[in-house]
């Protein structure tokens, strides 16, 4: 597989590597608003991404932009307070970034979180859906050009993609807590604007259960390069045109900080059974 990211990000790759106390785990991508889930755990470790050269800055509230090494419950842990997005004008391959320094730091396992708006009427603000499959042909041409040729490895690992097993301990963790977990598919969105009503529409009849602006390509990517994948979406907005109210970044990390205790209790449980 045919990399250049490597290239493209050594110098970020090895100044991390110098700061890493230790050999991650499991990493953690936490989305809008749900970055507080940090202060919860042990953190040994904490440097800010504007000190790593060639990191890209998040503009967007609610990223904090952080890299955090922690433990609990015995588990080292890589947290990402904070992601890139393609709205904010980057490329895809600054996008990926988290994933791709979890998987050099030595994670095999990614938690991906996000806030994304309900497109299925049966998913309201507040909810936490399982992502169980994406729309990811809508960046897969931007990735192959990043990865190449994939390996058979890697080809046999889409194909486990997001991760059953990982699923799998999701399910039960929210079992053990008593959390109602919904399930659905997210919707790739590149943004910047939000979708139109006529968008969410067609995204309905695709079976999108959920739309946001993130994700997908760091769950490509992880695949890929054969981490084990697993995705939360915190239902935060109902997508345009299923509610009356207007749109509005606010509303977002407002219902995910209404939601906060829920998810980390989640969380914590994923991380002790992982």
């Amino acid at each position: 597989m045919n990399l250049n990211l490597n290239s493209k990000y050594k110098e970020t790759t090895d100044s991390l590597k110098k700061i890493a106390p230790f050999k991650p785990e499991i990493a953690l991508v936490l989305g809008s608003g749900l970055g507080d889930f940090a202060s919860t755990v042990n953190v040994i470790t904490s440097i800010s991404t504007s000190q790593l050269p060639g990191y890209p800055p998040s503009t967007i509230v609610g990223h904090e932009g952080k890299i955090l090494f922690a433990e609990y419950v015995g588990k080292k842990l890589l947290l990402f307070k904070g992601r890139i997005h393609f709205y904010e004008g980057y490329a895809i391959s600054d996008c990926v970034l988290p994933a791709f320094l979890s998987y050099k730091l030595g994670c095999r396992k990614i938690f991906l979180t996000n806030a994304a708006g309900g497109i299925n009427p049966d998913l309201h603000p507040g909810d936490l859906m399982l992502d169980v499959s994406f729309n990811a042909s809508a960046i897969k041409k931007e990735l192959d050009s990043l990865i190449g040729t994939l390996s058979e490895d890697g080809i046999n690992n889409l194909r486990n993609f997001p991760s059953r097993e990982f699923n799998d301990i999701i399910r039960k963790a929210a079992r053990e807590e008593g959390i109602g977990l919904k399930e659905g598919v997210y919707w790739f969105s590149k943004g910047p604007s939000y979708e139109t009503p006529a968008e969410i529409q067609m995204m309905g009849k695709f079976f999108g259960d959920a739309v946001g602006m993130s994700t997908v390509q760091e769950a490509l990517l992880a695949a890929s390069l054969g981490m084990e994948v697993g995705s939360i979406s915190c239902i935060t907005n109902y997508a345009a045109g299923i509610s009356t109210s207007k749109l509005d970044h606010s509303e977002v990390t407002e219902t995910a900080n209404d939601v906060k205790e829920k998810f980390e209790k989640l969380v914590k449980r994923i991380i002790a059974l992982s």
